[in-house]
């Protein structure tokens, strides 16, 4: 049952669970599981890796395990309460009929036989972005801009479409004008500079190469389909939860864990953020008064917590800070002090408020603006100081995507686009380059460990890295899977390094000590843009907002 009830700015959505929560998982023996059965199809028998989903009848939570190398799954009696259930998979290539199962205090046995898919057209349905980015014909070129994307859409979007190379490049110009928050429900537009003219020469030829893999011509695809081998051994010990977000347009981008253990998330297309009580699941979400009106873009990027418990919103395009108390409830906003005209297509992205304690300065940036608001800002917020981070004539660039505070409040500086990774001095405000080992990429997004290590995600590189402030070298890991692009990378202060990105959904977890990598395939298609890693019990575990999706999913590995 949900109820929904506004309040002031606040919506209170209450859900009440049928699926309780449990800490770390043990084996689960058939006395201790609700429901278990075995997974095969005609073709291949007994099936390894094939995702399955069970959601109660009028519940908001699902709850996901994997099957093992015999084919066998299990639920957990503690995730499972009585009810019925609606039963779902993910396994490409393969499909499931409508299924569902009563739940009761016996435990219960049920069987899956998938069918196989035999139309290339279905099976694009079910393939991630970076099956399809492996599968395209193309340059490398090519393919990084057609990645360009997923940024608002799948690529389902662009290969099922019909448009000719002339109907394609306006389609491309088009494209090139919205946000990159953009959604299909919320398709921001940057301000126009003037008359729009015809496609520009490099729009026309992506027109072209789209038109090329597009079903204009054809009403199947001419290139083979090439799909990502199931989850195996240690990848399919895991079991995982998603909450579905009480908006359908709700759009999380960071996540934050509180001292309290509750999620907070941003939304990146619409002027709120959120709570989630991954105990109860209820749901809280607050309204955000906006600083620009009019047609600019809504919506915001990262959200932090500082020692005292308050949350940090970017709220982007509006170009303001938002700090709220959850103990008083009081919320206030904070616009980057100067002129409207130097605002230009600027995002407010990031803030660090971890170490505001120190020195009552916090870390923020403006990405994409041309004007005298674009950069790093050093900011005291109590006394309206604002400070923008210059840099001596000659020095290598310096526009960050992402800043992070060490333990002593300076700032580490990155961008996917920057072979650099730069340090700059809380005191001082000097600034000190370091070189990537890997050319062509940086890091998009990173987290700073207590040992003051930067760890963070090689988006383009297709890598993992970590900084060493002790002995200023950098450390990089290929990740296994073409096209996962870690986004962002949080280390759990023990053995593991987790990352994901917004093409092959997969939550991607490293041994730092070993090397070795677990990648999970993530229940449904999801974009990630951050990582949020929960410290607590034997193993970390690990949070992702589906930006594309309206949900929350918790990722909880049942092996080392």
């Amino acid at each position: 049952m949900t109820r929904a009830i506004l309040v002031g700015g606040t919506i209170v959505v209450a859900v009440v669970l049928s699926l309780g929560f449990a800490g770390f998982l043990t084996a689960q023996t058939p006395s201790s599981s609700a429901l278990t059965g075995k997974v095969t199809s005609q073709a291949d028998g007994a099936m390894e890796g094939v995702l399955i989903g069970a959601k109660k009848v009028g519940s908001t939570i699902s709850i996901w395990v994997v099957s093992n190398a015999q084919g066998q799954y299990s639920f957990p009696r503690e995730r499972m309460g009585p009810g019925t259930y609606n039963i779902s998979i993910r396994a490409v290539g393969y499909e499931l009929p409508k299924t569902s199962i009563d739940v009761t205090a016996q435990p219960a046995q049920l069987d899956l036989k998938l069918n196989k898919v035999t139309s290339p057209t279905k099976l694009a349905t079910q393939m991630s972005n970076g099956e399809l980015l492996m599968s395209v014909p193309g340059t490398q070129e090519q393919k990084l801009q057609l990645g360009g994307c997923v940024n608002c859409h799948t690529l389902q979007r662009v290969l099922f479409s019909r448009f000719d190379a002339d109907e394609m490049a306006l389609v491309v110009q088009r494209m090139t004008r919205h946000t990159n928050n953009s959604s299909f429900l919320h398709p921001w537009m940057r301000p126009l500079e003037g008359p729009i003219g015809p496609p520009a020469s490099g729009q026309i030829n992506f027109g072209k190469y789209i038109s090329s893999i597009n079903l204009n011509a054809t009403d199947t695809f001419e290139f083979p389909l090439k799909t990502l081998p199931r989850p195996k051994g240690k990848a399919t010990q895991v079991i995982y939860t998603v909450y579905d977000l009480p908006r359908l347009d709700a759009s999380p981008h960071d996540e934050v864990i509180d001292a309290q253990g509750n999620v907070w998330y941003s939304d990146f297309n619409s002027q709120f953020f959120g709570k989630l009580d991954p105990k109860t699941g209820k749901v809280v979400e607050y309204s955000v008064p906006q600083a620009r009106l009019g047609q600019i873009a809504q919506g915001g990027l990262q959200i932090d917590v500082d020692k005292e418990g308050r949350i940090y919103y970017g709220n982007m395009s509006q170009m303001q800070i938002v700090r709220f108390d959850p103990k008083t409830e009081k919320m206030e906003t904070f616009k980057v002090p100067v002129s409207e005209s130097e605002f230009g297509d600027g995002h407010l992205t990031m803030i660090d408020p971890a170490q505001q304690h120190l020195d009552g300065f916090l870390w923020m940036n403006v990405a994409f603006a041309t004007g005298e608001a674009g950069g790093t800002w050093h900011v005291n917020l109590a006394t309206n100081t604002w400070t923008r981070m210059t840099y001596p004539p000659g020095s290598p660039r310096a526009q960050a995507y992402d800043v992070v505070a060490d333990s002593k409040n300076n700032m580490y500086g990155m961008q996917m686009n920057n072979d650099k990774l730069w340090f700059s001095d809380g005191k001082t405000l000097q600034t000190v380059w370091y070189d990537f080992p890997t050319k062509g990429s940086g890091c998009r997004r990173g987290h700073i460990d207590p040992q003051d290590r930067v760890w963070c995600g090689k988006f383009n590189g297709n890598a993992l890295a970590m900084f060493d402030p002790k002995t200023k070298k950098i450390t990089e890991w290929n990740v296994p899977t073409p096209w996962t692009r870690p986004y962002d990378a949080q280390f759990d202060d023990k053995a593991y390094l987790w990352g994901a990105g917004m093409d092959n959904d997969l939550a991607v977890r490293l041994n730092f000590q070993t090397g070795e990598f677990t990648e999970y395939l993530l229940p449904h298609e999801t974009n990630v843009r951050h990582v949020e890693v929960e410290k607590t019990g034997p193993l970390s575990k690990l949070w992702l907002g589906d930006q594309h999706g309206n949900t929350l999913i918790r990722v909880e590995p049942l092996a080392p």
